[in-house]
């Protein structure tokens, strides 16, 4: 009996030696196929590029986790959103194409608008799947859907970008029934899989998986909750979106340590945008209010994605993304928002060193924190002063991919991957375009800015004409030596002005702006 008890214990060791041997096996031939590295981008909403304390050492609100990816990669320090308000900044940055080329010319999208993206287009999603990519988008999106009425016929496909008009959506959110499945959403354009709240402060109230609601509204939203009005679900808790988005992108990257192929996760935060509605844990953490407690959260969740790739043994191939949709309001968070510019009462200045806020043409509304992590490959401790766009990324990541052959696909992307990688110094923009929220434009080559608004082309204007202030329509500065832009000098180089503006012109008038781009 001891010989078959011995035995028996050696087989069950073989077996189980056996079946260690041939996970690990399968691990290894899994990181073999993942030749490409896996791909995320966190996308801050309403982040300015002061706020982190890497970018700026007066920061009032501790950022450890925002300070260290910059170490482990590189930190841009030129970079700009495609431009100073949010959707149109998500359409430049999964497509590569500036929004005013399309029928959202200024300003952004709001509940109930039909989709901006055109389902033909291609998206970063969609180029990274023919790769083989599985691919997620979680948290925001505000890029538009098609909602149906009882009957599954869509109310809103034949309808242009509404005004910014309540009394005007009410009458089509009335027509919508929420048990029906959505169109025109991520999952029709390249991601396998979505999960969000959509824009926390628009109307559905309510959490969305892949084309549906998931809890249907069955209130109307109370004034007390902040917000525009519309349809909400019982119990929607604000506090309670990014702790729910951050814990289904952690779930994600952890399901995707076992899958063959690489993936790429667009997760979209809800802050430090309205509602500043920083959770429990977060509250008092910092010395300048809610505003600086969600900017805390958002470094804390940069953190909690870090250390989900670091458990799943997936951080080493991962290229990670960190940037924000463009620059601050510098809102206190008083009653979860505030006026413009309130947190700079506390000392602290979202926009530091430069002038504006989100929606501006000046810097503060454009220029945001970039950051690129890729522990194989990218060279740590760097800083980049190259002029970069969002709107690059697309190309950039064709070019890492091996896909770089699709950088001419884009009409206003460029591809950055060989000075990603350090194999390249060399300038890769020559300008770039800026955008307000109010369609202002600017143009920028090297050091010089010329504005072709009056004003801010943004919320600034409103404090100017407050104060009976007016900026001429024609404004160039040179950010180099006047990064405040207070300076301007377009009456002492009229050559250079018309050259911007020619070659500013052109670039609309041609519709494209990347050299190489080909139909």
């Amino acid at each position: 009996m001891r010989f078959f008890k011995i035995n028996f214990k050696s087989i069950l060791a073989i077996a189980f030696f056996g079946i260690a041997a041939f996970s690990f096996a399968k691990k290894n031939e899994m990181k073999e196929k993942k030749s490409t590295p896996n791909i995320i981008i966190i996308l801050a909403d309403d982040l300015g590029f002061g706020d982190p304390e890497v970018y700026n050492p007066d920061s009032k609100i501790p950022t450890p986790n925002i300070n260290a990816l910059a170490k482990s990669g590189i930190r841009f320090t030129d970079a700009h959103s495609p431009s100073a308000v949010c959707t149109p900044t998500r359409y430049g940055l999964l497509t590569g194409q500036y929004s005013w080329r399309t029928a959202l010319e200024n300003g952004v999208l709001l509940y109930w608008d039909k989709p901006l993206i055109d389902q033909n287009r291609q998206t970063i999603a969609t180029m990274l799947k023919e790769s083989g990519y599985n691919t997620a988008a979680i948290g925001k999106w505000h890029l538009g859907w098609l909602w149906s009425d009882e009957h599954g016929e869509y109310v809103n496909d034949t309808l242009s970008i509404m005004p910014h008009d309540a009394k005007l959506r009410q009458p089509l959110a009335d027509k919508i029934d929420f048990h029906q499945a959505l169109g025109g959403g991520p999952t029709t354009l390249g991601f396998d899989y979505y999960f969000g709240d959509d824009v926390p402060n628009y109307a559905p109230y309510s959490f969305f998986e892949n084309d549906r609601v998931l809890q249907i509204p069955d209130m109307i939203k109370p004034d007390s909750i902040y917000g525009n009005p519309g349809p909400m679900s019982s119990g929607w808790d604000l506090r309670a979106v990014m702790p729910k988005i951050t814990l289904k992108a952690e779930k994600y990257i952890e399901e995707q340590a076992d899958s063959s192929n690489p993936f790429f996760l667009y997760f979209a935060l809800t802050a430090p945008h309205t509602p500043i509605a920083p959770a429990g844990e977060f509250q008092g953490k910092t010395r300048i209010g809610p505003y600086g407690d969600y900017v805390h959260q958002v470094d804390y969740t940069v953190g909690q994605i870090v250390k989900a790739l670091k458990k799943s043994g997936q951080l080493e191939n991962t290229l990670i993304i960190f940037t924000s949709d463009n620059g601050s309001p510098q809102r206190d968070g008083t009653e979860m928002s505030g006026a413009v510019g309130s947190v700079k009462a506390t000392g602290h200045d979202p926009s530091k060193p430069y002038r504006g806020t989100k929606a501006d043409i000046f810097e503060g509304g454009h220029r945001v924190p970039f950051i690129v992590s890729w522990p194989a490959a990218i060279k740590n401790d760097q800083v980049n002063s190259q002029l970069f766009g969002l709107n690059d990324v697309i190309s950039t990541l064709a070019g890492i991919t091996g896909n770089k052959e699709k950088s001419s696909q884009f009409e206003d992307s460029r591809d950055f991957s060989s000075v990603f990688l350090g194999k390249s110094d060399k300038p890769v923009r020559e300008d770039i375009i800026n955008h307000s929220s109010k369609g202002s434009f600017a143009i920028r080559k090297g050091d010089w800015k010329l504005i072709m608004a009056e004003g801010s082309g943004g919320w600034t204007n409103v404090a100017q004409a407050a104060k009976g202030e007016k900026l001429p329509s024609i404004q160039l500065y040179n950010l180099k030596t006047d990064p405040q832009e207070l300076n301007n000098l377009q009456a002492e180089y009229p050559e250079l002005v018309k050259e911007m503006s020619a070659k500013l012109e052109k670039y609309k008038s041609q519709g494209y702006s990347n050299p190489d781009f080909s139909k």
